[in-house]
């Protein structure tokens, strides 16, 4: 009996030393790719800024033109739907293909970069441009999609550099290991679903939101 106690001890200190392990990773991944995103949302805010006499004239960023269009325009969801799809989860593929090769680190801090300062470049856009009804117009523009999109890409940087991480550092799939494998495949399509769920909301919900914002902006 002592020696059952003993090793199930033995084996329970064993798998909160991998959880804890597993917390660690993931948090470190977290740091980085927040560290790149940050950097990118300051840059794209100062471009914004440095530029606005010209990203912001009369035809430049979101001007009251194109809006007006905007305010005005049918949409055919389905079609939407088609071009967000390809474009976010055709992204999505690329990075994680790019992940598995020795570019892998640099495409997830580039990725989280990118994020950052096209956030930055279009919530300053609006904001310089209409104040408040900008920054009320850029929230609109974002519902109820990047609920998901946002978590969805972060949890697919992570696993990215995790993958990138595991193979040139780690080497933890040299043994051919089919349960972490199998785990990692099943972390890529829930993210993947979320994506698509995301695109879903983006081609079919959010283009009424936004119009009805429109006719009273």
């Amino acid at each position: 009996m002592e020696e059952e106690h003993s090793m199930e001890c033995h084996y329970f200190r064993r798998a909160v030393g991998r959880m804890q392990l597993v917390g660690r990773r993931f948090l470190a991944g977290q740091r980085n790719l927040l560290a790149c995103f940050g950097v990118g949302l300051l840059i794209g805010i100062l471009v914004i800024n440095i530029g606005k006499g010209v990203l912001l004239g009369e035809a430049g960023l979101f001007d009251e033109t194109t809006l007006y269009h905007m305010k005005y325009m049918s949409v055919d969801s389905n079609a939407l739907f088609s071009y967000i799809f390809r474009k976010r989860v055709g992204r999505m593929l690329i990075l994680a293909v790019l992940s598995s090769t020795y570019l892998g680190l640099v495409a997830c801090m580039g990725a989280a970069f990118w994020y950052g300062m096209s956030a930055g470049a279009f919530l300053t856009s609006l904001a310089l441009r209409y104040g408040l009804k900008g920054i009320l117009l850029a929230l609109v523009g974002l519902f109820p999609h990047c609920l998901l999109y946002v978590p969805a890409v972060l949890l697919l940087l992570v696993w990215c550099e995790e993958l990138f991480r595991g193979i040139y550092v780690r080497g933890d799939f040299r043994g051919g290991d089919r349960g972490l494998l199998l785990k990692k495949a099943g972390r890529f399509f829930a993210i993947l679903l979320a994506m698509t769920v995301g695109c879903l909301l983006e081609g079919y919900v959010n283009p009424f939101l936004l119009l009805g914002f429109l006719k009273i902006f």
